[in-house]
């Protein structure tokens, strides 16, 4: 009984032994088949889709958990169901890791190289540079004309535009942050707006904190009015803030700011270029020639540093400045001085050339 007993105990053993070999064959087999048809099963059709030459384009919206992932993709040629995408994004470990965007795939690509990339937000994006300086009719015709943005803003006034942003201000100039914006393609322009304005209200905000206290500006809004004025008059960086401080000491002792940027804004996209006499004695809002004090709206998008060169100004007795033509400028505290330099700098550069007679 005891060698039967043994011989049962042995040949139970020896079963075990084959039954687990087994089932680590069958599981490896499994994930041999698994992660080979993830890999090297097409899925991506052949053909591209776009004008790209090589490229399969797709989109995936945001917000798209794996079921509606794998449906807008299966929507847009791409031969994989749902339950098969879903299998595969979970045995790859990328299920809560896939990123909206628009992505250029190869030809026939297969599930897992499409997860990766996807997972990686390896895809297409677009910009759009706002520059400092640049007026509003500038920067919306810039956004008006980008290829990749959906365009829901064209048209609109500027009273329009402003409510779809929900800001209150009398005018859409200078409330949009100079910066390049990244986005996807096909966003909406209405976005970059968005971005924008939230990135120069921060950078206002921020710069306000900073304001003297014998500052003559009374709110952020005459700020970024001043600092557009200053952004606009400024040829060197290193002139920033002894320019702003010039319109400061101007304001304080009610001088007119007397700045051609100002007049040349108040004639709008008409100007050809060449500022006239009669320009500078046409009354307008703007003229800052005939009336003093700041204009009644910013006339450009400053930069964060003509912000604060308007908070931090240098400290100067300077009440006029004049271009020395090499992109500085000559600071002057009082007129006949001013006048000098005007005779020394720009006067004596207009004239004509002397010639030589025989």
């Amino acid at each position: 009984m005891s060698r039967k007993f043994q011989k049962r105990t042995l040949f139970v053993k020896q079963s075990n032994g084959r039954s687990w070999r087994t089932y680590a064959i069958y599981l490896l087999a499994f994930f041999v088949f698994l992660y080979g048809a993830i890999f090297l099963l097409p899925v991506v059709p052949g053909t591209s889709n776009t004008v790209e030459a090589n490229v399969y384009k797709v989109k995936i919206a945001p917000q798209s958990g794996l079921t509606a992932i794998s449906q807008q993709l299966s929507d847009q040629g791409i031969t994989s169901n749902t339950l098969t995408f879903q299998l595969a994004a979970r045995a790859l470990f990328v299920g809560a890791k896939l990123k909206p965007g628009t992505y250029l795939l190869a030809p026939r690509a297969s599930l897992g190289n499409i997860l990766l990339q996807i997972a990686r937000g390896d895809r297409v994006r677009e910009s759009i540079a706002i520059i400092p300086g640049m007026t509003i009719w500038q920067m919306r015709a810039l956004i008006d004309s980008h290829p990749a943005l959906i365009h829901q803003t064209k048209g609109m006034s500027s009273k329009e535009l402003l409510q779809a942003l929900s800001l209150s201000y009398p005018s859409d100039e200078g409330l949009f942050y100079p910066d390049t914006y990244i986005f996807d393609p096909d966003d909406s322009d209405l976005s970059i707006f968005r971005r924008a304005s939230q990135a120069m209200q921060k950078q206002l905000s921020s710069a306000w904190g900073q304001k003297e206290v014998a500052a003559p500006l009374k709110t952020p809004y005459e700020l970024l009015i001043l600092a557009s004025i200053v952004e606009k008059e400024t040829g060197r960086n290193s002139d920033r803030s002894l320019v702003a401080a010039v319109f400061v000491n101007r304001l304080n002792i009610n001088m007119p700011l007397q700045t051609d940027p100002t007049v040349i804004y108040g004639i709008g996209p008409r100007f050809d270029g060449n500022l006239r006499k009669t320009d500078l004695r046409k009354d307008s809002p703007y003229n800052t020639y005939m009336r003093k004090g700041l204009p009644p709206t910013p006339i450009a998008m400053p930069s964060r540093e003509s912000l604060l060169a308007v908070v931090r100004p240098a400290k100067s007795d300077a009440l006029y400045f004049v271009a020395r033509g090499d992109g500085s400028s000559h600071f002057s505290k009082t007129l006949k001085e001013h006048e000098n330099a005007v005779d020394q700098f720009q006067r004596k550069r207009s004239a004509p050339p002397k010639t030589n007679s025989q």
